[in-house]
């Protein structure tokens, strides 16, 4: 099945051109439009200062990223978790300049474009004139966002994969029509809805039967099938 990676990241600006950094990561896994349970996070010191307007986004200051990992002790098991799956990401452009210009420092390949699928391009095509910002959709689609009181990476890629799910229909897809397997919705919260597979019945057309049919088409003045 498909293997997909909704991924969102914090960072120190708006250009990785003027010298911003990634300053966190956080990516959700869905396989055959639902969610495992496997995610990827991590915060990174940028080798910088966080200026006081992107804290005011997202609340990470230089302080609490002091002591934090830098980019090059965790492109491995980034790489690793993302592997080759589609990247789902919101305004990917912006996520994926940043994503690349921290791969170009440490000499490694850019990742494509095409590896992506912008979730507000998405948006913008089935809600045309409408706001496509991710707290819009979650408010259009009525996805609990108490919790955001402030940007974080995980978080908003756990948003984004409910919003996902909405703007592909998965989460009609996600109904679990089947009584043997309901592992997959125990841990993703997908409704299931018990059947009871019946066999098939027959029921034979008796001579008396055939005949006031024929007795009945006769009747008719005609028929669609012999205007062919």
């Amino acid at each position: 099945m498909k293997r997909e990676i909704i991924l969102d990241t914090e960072t120190t600006g708006l250009d990785p051109a003027s010298g911003h950094r990634i300053i966190e990561i956080g990516c959700v896994e869905l396989v055959g439009g639902v969610r495992t349970g496997a995610f990827y996070h991590t915060y990174l010191n940028p080798e910088r200062d966080v200026p006081d307007e992107a804290f005011r986004i997202h609340g990470i200051s230089t302080a609490m990223l002091k002591d934090k990992p830098v980019f090059a002790e965790k492109v491995d098991e980034f790489l690793e978790f993302i592997a080759d799956s589609q990247l789902v990401i919101h305004n990917a452009g912006f996520d994926m300049r940043f994503i690349n210009a921290e791969l170009a420092i440490l000499g490694f390949p850019a990742i494509p474009m095409t590896r992506t699928l912008d979730t507000a391009q998405m948006a913008r095509q089935k809600f045309p004139g409408s706001p496509a910002s991710l707290d819009a959709l979650c408010k259009r689609f009525e996805i609990d966002l108490s919790a955001r009181t402030k940007h974080g990476a995980l978080l908003d890629a756990e948003l984004l994969a409910e919003v996902y799910l909405e703007l592909t229909g998965g989460r009609q897809s996600a109904l679990l029509l089947d009584t043997k397997d309901t592992s997959a919705a125990q841990k993703t919260g997908d409704i299931i809805v018990p059947r009871e597979t019946l066999e098939s019945r027959h029921f034979p057309v008796s001579e008396e039967e055939l005949a006031a049919h024929a007795q009945m088409l006769t009747k008719l003045k005609k028929p669609v099938w012999e205007e062919a």
